[in-house]
């Protein structure tokens, strides 16, 4: 009897322990992969792009093997399963909470043919790391220490080659066409493309990552965040290459970690992921009127006549990615400079992003909107100019993303005039802030 390999946010051949365990059972493999209409609904056009272009390469590393098919999964995974009599199912296991719920709800269709979850996309899995008493860790830096301690396996070897597929061709269930809306990507999607940028940036970017990372101007991250989203790399394989005893390697891990705290957070407290972390901040007033919404196209559009804001807003718009640093100071302008309520750009970022990845998304903004663990002070109010001088010194990522600015003498326009056609500043920063500590200190 044949195994089905029901792919998800695994979309590699290589370090792949499902596939490993489907490989194992000494069966033929049918590969498989469901269009989830409910999760087509929610992404956007280049989340979309790179979903597909990796389906392409994963189907085309597969020799034309990969079906592919659009529905519920609990009705299309039944029905693979029926039709080529399944001994089992395979699966990497999903901590989200629509993964968790989907999941069951096909265990429950399966009936007795078993869903067997082996390996996840994490480096340790979200409730493997607890304190003493089991119970999870709210704050990251004993997570992190726990977490290491804990620690992770090498990278599986390899089933692709010992597999035994399935052709696909002769199953009776209705195949669809893999997803190509024509959207622009600024990075290539695929198990090759992620092997090659990883190993481009671990010669010529590792070293300097420490450094680097927080400066949008220049080249300093690995652009390894999509990859990671879609499974096209798993972070062992990347971690298999990093030296520890480096500062810039070790930097690069701790981020693997908080990647992994989010997760975790996110599985322990599954409402987190709308609802605010610290539910005491239930009762922070925010604006959500017509000059509110306002306020919030402006932000969207990158006209809020803050710079760095605008550049980090174009960006995203444009391409579908934004660097962290700019995340952080674009959602602390939303929150505490407009008032706005965090799910609204959580939302925003969501729609837009190629990465975008509920556990990091949503937990990211409610760090910084103070609602989340580790949140940052309520009392810290980026300033969004002295952000964008500190991490654009010389305004090239500025000049870059918003045009009006290219010929500016300071595009940070602490001096000078404004150039004509850049708008001014939407709100004052300095009364802003001031409103925004007011607001803050009357949470409970």
């Amino acid at each position: 009897m044949p195994s089905l390999l029901w792919f998800r946010r695994d979309l590699r051949l290589r370090d792949h322990p499902a596939l490993v365990a489907a490989a194992d059972s000494d069966q033929d493999v049918l590969a498989c992969f469901v269009l989830d209409p409910r999760l087509e609904a929610s992404s956007g056009a280049r989340r979309l792009q790179f979903l597909g272009d990796s389906l392409r390469q994963l189907d085309s590393d597969l020799g034309g093997r990969l079906l592919v098919t659009r529905g519920r999964p609990e009705q299309r995974i039944s029905q693979l399963a029926k039709a080529i009599g399944a001994s089992s199912v395979h699966i990497s296991e999903d901590f989200a909470p629509y993964g968790r719920r989907r999941d069951e709800r096909v265990r429950e269709k399966l009936g007795p043919v078993p869903l067997v979850a082996t390996g996840s996309p994490y480096l340790v899995s979200p409730g493997r790391v607890t304190k003493d008493d089991d119970t999870p860790y709210k704050v990251f830096t004993p997570f992190f220490r726990r977490w290491r301690e804990v620690g992770w396996r090498a990278p599986a070897q390899s089933g692709a080659e010992t597999a035994r597929w399935f052709d696909p061709a002769e199953v009776s269930v209705q195949r669809c066409e893999i997803p190509d809306p024509g959207a622009t990507l600024d990075l290539a999607a695929g198990e090759e493309a992620a092997q090659s940028e990883w190993e481009a940036f671990v010669d010529d970017g590792l070293q300097r990552y420490a450094a680097d990372r927080n400066r949008p101007d220049l080249s300093g991250t690995s652009r390894m965040s999509a990859h990671l989203k879609f499974g096209t790399i798993h972070p062992r394989t990347l971690v298999s290459d990093l030296n520890l005893r480096q500062r810039s390697d070790a930097a690069y891990l701790r981020e693997l970690a908080f990647r992994d705290f989010y997760a975790a957070v996110l599985h322990h407290w599954p409402a987190s992921g709308w609802w605010n972390w610290n539910r005491n901040f239930d009762s922070i007033e925010t604006d959500t009127d017509a000059a509110a919404e306002r306020r919030f196209q402006a932000w969207k559009a990158g006209t809020t006549g803050y710079p760095i804001v605008d550049a980090g807003m174009r960006q995203l718009r444009e391409v579908g990615f934004m660097h962290n640093r700019v995340r952080m100071i674009v959602a602390s302008f939303l929150v505490k400079d407009l008032h706005l309520p965090w799910q609204w750009g959580a939302r925003w970022f969501l729609e837009q992003l190629v990465d975008g990845d509920m556990a990091n998304n949503q937990h990211g903004w409610q760090w910084c909107a103070g609602s989340g663990t580790d949140a940052a002070p309520y009392f810290r109010v980026f300033n969004p100019l002295t952000q964008g001088e500190k991490f654009d010194p010389a305004g090239d990522y500025i000049r870059r993303w918003v045009p009006e600015l290219r010929d500016a003498d300071d595009p940070h326009l602490r001096k000078g005039d404004r150039p004509p056609g850049y708008p001014e500043p939407i709100v004052d920063h300095a009364a802003e802030r001031s409103e925004a500590l007011r607001r803050y200190g009357n949470i409970g």
